[in-house]
């Protein structure tokens, strides 16, 4: 018995031991998002740090953009629609799954902190229009004239010809869209953007679009999307993309079939959408439909553009 009963004991006491010397991975945080925006995921970085908080990373990083008047797609300095109104569209989504979104937002800096407060301060999801921006009001934000020179100059040279074409190489399509992966493996994602430059008053694109523009699942991972929205809400490209996930694709992978869901059934040749994804490991991937797409990630205080893979080379 007494054999027995220490055979037992050295077992579970090896047993211990073997299971301390395999520390648990550490996860590392990161910022990744569209196109080229390295001051965005740098800030985004620093504050995720600084509060642990993956939502509080992906918020400051995207506050970057809206405050920044030579980015015509974004917040202040954005091209306007047709009639000449900067009109705001941005979403946000924590990794409990809460989501806050507001569209046809005017003059108002920061739509994704107004967004935020609509997931956190409401019981909604979505504020739209004068409803966005009586809310935003009445929770501190200030007005703002979003117009700038710059911009109501371009919008001056297109009423003269007044040719809309939302076509690659004729509109930009660098909304932002970002995702954070937090210290203890949280996902986060944000977007935010002005939306097509000279668009219909009152278009909405997929930046607002939960699911289209960004869907995180705590359990799997988080993307992203950016390009001609009307495209990604067709097929709720981020949403499609954490469910390939889901199933056992990687990042990579699943945002290559994101792509291809939009290859399959329309004419792709003349705009872009861009996908990015990241699962719970940190793992990453990047894909589009165009050649030219790139993203930015900051992670172990480094900050790289990366030009993704696409369909067309």
């Amino acid at each position: 018995m007494k054999r027995r009963m220490f055979i037992q004991t050295a077992g579970l006491l090896s047993a211990s031991l073997s299971s301390q010397s395999k520390p648990n991975k550490v996860i590392e945080p990161l910022i990744i998002a569209t196109w080229k925006n390295e001051k965005a995921t740098q800030a985004g970085y620093e504050k995720l740090l600084q509060t642990g908080n993956a939502l509080d990373g992906v918020e400051a990083g995207a506050r970057i953009p809206e405050a920044d008047p030579n980015d015509t797609s974004v917040g202040y300095g954005g091209f306007p629609d047709r009639d000449g109104h900067v009109t705001l569209d941005a979403c946000i989504m924590d990794h409990k799954g809460n989501a806050g979104s507001v569209t046809f937002l005017e003059n108002i800096m920061h739509p994704i902190s107004v967004a935020r407060a609509v997931m956190e301060k409401t019981p909604h999801v979505m504020l739209s229009g004068k409803g966005a921006y009586d809310f935003a009001i009445s929770q501190g934000f200030k007005p703002d004239n979003l117009l700038t020179e710059k911009a109501k100059n371009a919008w001056e040279e297109w009423k003269k010809e007044s040719k809309y074409e939302p076509k690659i190489n004729i509109e930009r399509h660098d909304t932002i869209g970002l995702l954070g992966l937090g210290k203890n493996g949280e996902i986060a994602g944000a977007c935010t953007t002005s939306g097509l430059a000279f668009k219909m008053h009152g278009r909405v694109g997929d930046s607002p679009i939960i699911g289209g523009a960004v869907f995180c699942d705590d359990e799997v991972g988080g993307a992203c999307a950016t390009g001609l929205g009307e495209f990604v809400m067709k097929t709720l490209g981020s949403f499609l993309i954490v469910e390939f996930m889901r199933q056992g694709k990687t990042p990579q992978q699943a945002c290559e079939e994101a792509v291809m869901r939009i290859v399959k059934r329309y004419q792709y040749k003349e705009f872009q959408v861009g996908y990015l994804a990241i699962n719970k490991k940190g793992e990453y991937g990047a894909y589009s439909i165009q050649k030219g797409f790139s993203f930015t990630i900051t992670q172990k205080g480094v900050t790289q553009v990366i030009e993704s893979k696409s369909y067309m080379s």
